[in-house]
């Protein structure tokens, strides 16, 4: 568990207030640091529609005092249920209720509720919202950063917690063109009272064909549904997580799917499409008094539902790590030490589970369901212990 401290003269600043920054600001304060978020949003908002969160993130949202909040605005399904594309036959469910008594440990969530638990526990003077970072000087003794808005800071650390086009990771390393992975989504939200006639159970649901798949799970206490088709492209140009998509398309792309898939993808008046690129994994996250955390310097495919897991994991390790005292580019070599390993070995797994999901009709696809069947797919969703019982609090 992160040692807590009455107070610690060391001071972070982190540049990002996403799910993955606030989740390492509320843990380095609950720590005892001197923390200040950089956002370079004028409004501090989530992009995207839904989120997974599993046990090895809850076990940290826990901690950090959000569970509570988690249990009012997720939703705990009951299980993971993965069907084929045309019939709906499921080829794997595993259950998630937790034993009596014991809180829930799975949820699905919306993205923008996560950020509001978050983000709610840092202190207003201590969230500096209009900051956008162009530049910072590591002295060797404390960090100064310099924004657009002409305000500067001192720090003893920096965390470029500031995603996927993080510009602290291309101040660190220089720029890096994303790879295009061959595949689009669709996401959107429809409200659940549309879908009562599909009478839709309390699951995660992950539907498997030839060239795509489909997910879709409950969100906002139940309110409303999430829903993400990935469908496999030739080229795409654009990362925006807001680029507008046609709903036509989307059905279009899932002709002679099952009822329950055109109905949900059917329901929605509006929905986006994004192209899915990721990063190969980085050799090295942490340069003297800077680091980086989450989408940074680990980019996930979403399929393995650990994206912003591995961003609250990031948080939570930094924290234990940088609670033990010590030198402070040290301890960011410690941190990378423990988490660089575990996140390039997610990324890779949850690339590979792109081709597993995608399996045209045929053998291959035949001997997937098979081992599906007979609880041999270990590398599935709600099948991965390696990934599910890790404790980020308790390896610094």
């Amino acid at each position: 568990m992160i040692e807590v401290v009455a107070s610690n003269p060391l001071k972070i600043a982190i540049v990002g207030g996403g799910i993955g920054g606030s989740a390492a600001a509320v843990a380095l304060l609950k720590a005892g640091f001197d923390v200040h978020v950089y956002e370079r949003a004028p409004v501090l908002r989530e992009v995207g529609a839904g989120i997974v969160l599993t046990p090895n993130a809850v076990r940290v949202l826990h901690y950090l005092g959000c569970a509570d909040m988690l249990a009012m605005l997720g939703v705990a399904p009951i299980g993971v249920r993965q069907r084929r594309w045309d019939d709906g036959r499921t080829l794997l469910y595993t259950p998630v209720v937790p034993p009596p008594g014991k809180p829930a440990m799975f949820y699905t969530s919306h993205r923008s509720d996560v950020l509001l638990m978050l983000a709610g526990k840092v202190p207003a003077e201590r969230l500096h919202l209009g900051h956008c970072l162009t530049a910072f000087t590591d002295t060797g003794s404390k960090v100064e950063l310099r924004f657009d808005n002409g305000a500067r800071a001192e720090a003893d650390i920096m965390i470029g917690a500031d995603g996927i086009h993080s510009t602290v990771r291309t101040l660190l390393f220089g720029a890096e063109r994303p790879r295009f992975t061959g595949c689009i989504a669709y996401r959107g939200l429809t409200p659940a009272e549309r879908l009562i006639a599909l009478d839709l159970p309390n699951e995660d649901q992950i539907w498997m064909g030839p060239g795509r798949h489909f997910v879709h799970y409950p969100v906002s206490a139940g309110r409303l549904i999430n829903f993400v088709c990935l469908i496999e492209r030739d080229a795409w140009t654009k990362e925006s997580w807001t680029e507008p998509g046609d709903i036509k398309d989307a059905l279009a792309a899932y002709e002679g799917w099952h009822p329950q898939v055109r109905g949900i993808i059917g329901s929605v008046t509006e929905t986006f499409v994004w192209g899915l690129f990721d990063r190969a994994p980085l050799e090295r996250w942490s340069v003297g008094r800077v680091t980086l955390l989450g989408d940074a310097c680990h980019p996930m495919l979403p399929f393995l539902a650990q994206g912003a897991a591995q961003a609250i994991e990031d948080g939570a390790t930094l924290a234990a790590v940088l609670a033990k005292g010590g030198d402070a580019a040290a301890a960011l070599k410690r941190y990378e030490a423990l988490r660089l390993p575990r996140t390039a070995r997610i990324q890779t797994v949850a690339a590979g589970n792109k081709t597993r999901n995608h399996l045209p009709d045929g053998p291959e696809q035949v001997a997937r369901d098979a081992a599906m069947a007979a609880g041999e797919a270990d590398w599935s969703i709600g099948a991965s212990a390696w990934v599910y019982d890790h404790d980020a609090l308790s390896v610094g």
